[in-house]
């Protein structure tokens, strides 16, 4: 049954989903293949969780805060576990959700000790009147709701560190971190449901407080069943100076773009500002678009009627 009581029509059964694991350029090193076909496996794996889930009537909101959990979870990744050192050498984390049902959004930035920034701005969307928490006052809102904190060294992984030793060799020509980041998730439900979800730990060595665009409700995530869900991933300056995922919702809107052209749009858009990244994309008729205008970006579909794909590189879009 849906949220409003009532029975999916069969015409409605039809679902969507889109994830990716942040974008770059490619870096060649020994063991970059090994590497980047493990992230491969790690969005094959949350894609067919995802599918189960979907296909059995789950709501899209559920299905893309754990779509984004299980890659907070992984050391992989940019987000949760994996996340970056910032200049004094410590993790601070950012996330956003948006329901395109209701139009209801929970974000959340400059958390420490939080393990799942995702489900904290869950918990800001359908527990507070608000929208956005941030550093202590977050942090104390997550304590009072039941949430565990973990320990800082839980973020310490051996690629964060070197990518920050990198990055603090940075004037002396050393090259920058690994081609991974923000991760994200866009869903449409047997009931025509969309919803996105974001969630990165930022760039590597940035200063202490600042926020980027995936907690940004309009800049890194956006979703209304309108027009359509978006996740972005990128240099989250220039996606916060372009609203990019809401622009994206109002050109499929307004405009009636599909969502590839409308995702070219504000992607041309952001690299004449100087910023790289990409996009998910999923419209109300459950169309996917995968879009980035950098060398790389991981992603991966699948949908009620196309298998599991995942790619990294520049070849056929999924």
């Amino acid at each position: 049954m849906s949220r409003s009581g009532r029975r999916p029509r069969v015409e409605e059964r039809a679902w969507s989903l889109a994830i990716h694991g942040g974008a770059g350029e490619p870096h060649e090193h020994p063991g970059a293949r090994a590497a980047e076909q493990a992230r491969l496996d790690a969005l094959h794996d949350v894609l067919a969780a995802g599918a189960r889930f979907l296909a059995t009537g789950a709501a899209s909101v559920d299905v893309v805060e754990d779509a984004v959990r299980a890659l907070e979870d992984s050391p992989l990744f940019n987000a949760g576990k994996g996340a970056v050192f910032n200049a004094r050498g410590a993790h601070e984390l950012e996330a956003s959700i948006m329901d395109g049902r209701t139009l209801a959004a929970g974000a959340v930035a400059n958390l420490r000790g939080i393990k799942n920034p995702v489900t904290l701005a869950r918990w800001v969307m359908e527990r507070t009147p608000h929208v956005y928490l941030e550093g202590d006052g977050a942090i104390a809102f997550a304590e009072q709701q039941g949430m565990a904190l973990v320990a800082p060294d839980y973020f310490w992984t051996e690629e964060s560190w070197g990518a920050r030793k990198n990055a603090r060799l940075g004037e002396r020509g050393a090259r920058r971190g690994p081609p991974h980041g923000t991760v994200g998730a866009v869903a449409r439900d047997v009931r025509g449901d969309l919803a996105a979800a974001t969630s990165t730990g930022g760039t590597t060595g940035k200063l202490p407080g600042r926020v980027g665009d995936s907690s940004v409700i309009g800049a890194g995530t956006y979703a209304s069943n309108a027009s359509c869900a978006v996740s972005c991933t990128g240099l989250g300056e220039v996606f916060i100076r372009t609203a990019a995922a809401r622009d994206i919702c109002a050109l499929v809107e307004y405009a009636r773009l599909t969502p590839r052209a409308a995702a070219g749009r504000v992607l041309r858009k952001v690299a004449r500002l100087g910023g790289r990244g990409g996009v998910i994309v999923v419209d109300r008729g459950g169309a996917v678009c995968c879009a980035f205008n950098g060398g790389l970006m991981y992603r991966g579909v699948v949908s009620h009627e196309r298998p599991i794909r995942t790619a990294a590189r520049r070849r056929p879009s999924v």
